[in-house]
């Protein structure tokens, strides 16, 4: 038992003064004579013990009365540990992913843990309150009580490691300072269990709450599959994570109106197919009926006007091959010996490839240079019989050389799978064993930055590439190389063009790291927006001679198809979707360790963190003992004979 006023204590002297007053009784007794002395003296002896008994009662009864008011005025108390004397920190992380629509016992998990905390935490108390997009630094429950009820969910959800890192910086530095962090989600998350280390200076209180139904039918990806001269194929795709559906509708939109309906029965994976017009901007919305997430029942997709990327060929020999791959109906190609190049063409192209030219002239590698600075994409590929000077005078821009021709068989036999070129689904697996190209003669490649896409045995460049610059290292004619032959030359060069102008996808993933180009031209000061009914947001974005490259990633956050617009001219539209790695409603294991308290009840975790620092008032109880006592000397005042 501790106490709030120890000094008060003090007082406890003064319980000499009723001992002195009872034990040193000043009054003397008068002798009075009567007749009958033997029944005088029988008499006085009993009358003298009942007063020494009672006397000494009240003695006890007064000693007690005041002991129990001085007490109670030095306010005792106890407590379970000394942690009420130490300054405490409060952080919580409040999950607000998708995933935490699904629904407890008591409604949607999120709704019901806002309800939790308004419930649990005292109005003013101090402390910090994270979610995945939102900082409450150093406040309140009663500040923020609003913004709390009418917290929505985030398109960008952080991982658990990313988020207790994100909740742990946000505790001060001091020294001393008792720090409890309610870490508070669903754990959502099928790669792995989520261990955190434990941390000695902080407690830290795990909240996993407990969805009552893991059932869940989801959009997962939609994608073109054929294409012909009327009609377009778009293949959906869709996942379930609960019990097998035998039949689920499925509907199509173009903007509001209605123009396909259909069902599947779906038991993992399920998939349908809708046939569109050709040639039709379609803003499209596919939408199914599910009562559980509701984020990942709506897909949206847009098909634009086609784009074709312009691609521009010099050529000192034959370009048939090229031809070949960049067809009409995605490319707009030209093909122009160097005697008969118009140089003001240059700007307007995407992709420039020079077809073994023995030398390039100053006046083009001047134009080449700033061409790429506008980020225009050029592929060089060597004659036998190359000016290296003139090949060099360019090439020193990028920090690269080419040597004399060494004529040497090499096979073609490494191939970077990370690349650009080849990440985005090339291979379905890495190949080790396959009919190597080879060519009879090749040229050293000098560069301390380019880096290799394709590399002969010993590893040196077949082909190279330094941002939007490609160089061959070998001419590519039948005489010198099989590799017009490999079927690696079709999406090497098929790849390099998409990567010259990358024409907006069908959708894009709120939160991931997106690039597409716009065809159009902008005034001075220009820029493009993404419009949305009454959401207009400015992306990040870079303009060039013909294109302007746009870049988004944390925005836009709400899904939808947004336009982009040159102020009120509309000139293509862009389809944004959220994230559905949530769809897959699989929970991590979380266990306890030291530091570390788990529990699938806020009110619990509050209860806990409150014990443990929780004063028990004991005042009250010595004023109530006081008065019992003042009732027992009133008693023994009036009863006692």
């Amino acid at each position: 038992m501790q106490f709030k006023h120890p000094e008060i204590l003090y007082a406890l002297f003064l319980l000499l003064i009723p001992i002195i007053v009872h034990l040193f009784q000043l009054r003397k007794f008068q002798k009075v004579a009567f007749t009958n002395v033997a029944f005088l003296k029988e008499a006085t002896l009993q009358t003298r013990k009942s007063s020494q008994i009672k006397k000494w009662l009240i003695l006890c009864t007064r000693l007690l009365l005041l002991a129990a008011l001085v007490l109670a005025f030095a306010q005792p108390f106890t407590s379970k540990t000394d942690a009420f004397k130490t300054e405490k920190e409060t952080v919580i992380y409040l999950d607000n992913s998708f995933s935490m629509q699904a629904k407890g016992d008591k409604g949607q998990l999120l709704k019901r843990a806002i309800q939790d905390i308004i419930s649990n935490v005292s109005e003013n108390e101090n402390l910090t309150l994270l979610t995945n997009d939102n900082v409450y630094k150093n406040t309140n429950i009663k500040a923020i009580k609003n913004d709390l009820l009418q917290l929505d969910y985030s398109s960008n959800p952080l991982n658990l490691e990313a988020a207790l890192l994100k909740s742990k910086a946000a505790f001060s530095d001091k020294k001393g300072v008792l720090k409890n962090l309610v870490f508070i989600s669903d754990f959502q998350n099928g790669q792995s269990n989520f261990q955190p280390t434990p941390d000695s200076l902080l407690n830290l209180n795990i909240v996993k709450l407990q969805p009552v139904n893991k059932n869940n039918i989801a959009i997962d990806s939609v994608f073109i599959s054929e294409v012909t001269a009327t009609t377009i194929e778009l293949k959906v795709l869709l996942k379930n994570s609960g019990v097998t559906i035998d039949n689920l509708p499925i509907s199509l939109f173009n903007d509001d109106k209605l123009i396909a309906k259909t069902s599947v029965a779906i038991e993992k994976d399920a998939e349908t197919t809708f046939s569109l017009p050709a040639n039709q901007v379609i803003n499209g919305v596919i939408t199914i009926d599910d009562s559980n997430l509701q984020f990942d029942n709506t897909l949206y997709f847009n098909i634009n006007n086609a784009s074709k990327i312009n691609v521009l060929v010099i050529n000192a020999n034959d370009d048939t091959f090229l031809k070949r791959i960049y067809t009409n109906d995605e490319f707009n190609y030209t093909s122009s010996s160097e005697n008969q190049l118009n140089y003001n063409d240059i700007d307007k192209q995407n992709l420039i490839v020079l077809n073994e030219l023995n030398d390039i002239p100053v006046a083009l590698s001047t134009i080449l240079k700033q061409f790429t600075n506008q980020g225009g994409h050029v592929v060089i590929i060597p004659s036998n019989d190359i000016d290296s000077s003139s090949y060099n005078q360019f090439l020193v821009n990028y920090r690269t050389s080419l040597s004399n021709l060494v004529t040497s068989e090499k096979r073609i036999t490494k191939i970077s799978y990370s690349h650009p070129l080849y990440s985005n689904g090339v291979f379905e697996k890495q190949v080790s064993n396959f009919q190597y190209p080879k060519v009879n003669s090749f040229y050293n490649v000098t560069s301390n930055n380019m880096s290799d896409v394709l590399q002969f045995e010993d590893g040196k460049f077949f082909l190279g590439a330094q941002q939007n610059l490609y160089v061959f290292t070998s001419a590519l004619n039948e005489d010198n190389s099989s590799f017009k032959n490999s079927p690696l030359i079709v999406p090497t060069l098929y790849n390099i063009a998409k990567q010259s102008f990358k024409i907006p996808e069908l959708y894009y993933s709120i939160g991931k790291e997106n690039t597409f180009d716009v065809d159009t031209q902008l005034q001075q000061d220009a820029v493009l927006s993404l419009v949305k009914d009454d959401i207009n947001i400015i992306p990040k974005q870079q303009y060039f001679n013909n294109k302007v490259v746009i870049e988004t990633s944390e925005n836009p956050t709400i899904a939808g198809t947004y336009s982009i617009k040159n102020k009120n001219e509309t000139i293509k539209n862009v389809s944004y979707n959220y994230n559905r790695s949530e769809s897959d409603l699989v929970y991590s294991e979380v266990s306890s360790s030291n530091n570390v308290t788990v529990s699938n009840s806020i009110n619990e975790i509050f209860d806990t963190i409150k014990s443990d620092t929780k004063v028990n008032a004991l005042w009250k109880w010595f004023v109530i003992f006081a008065l019992a006592l003042m009732l027992v000397e009133m008693l023994i005042l009036k009863f006692f004979k």
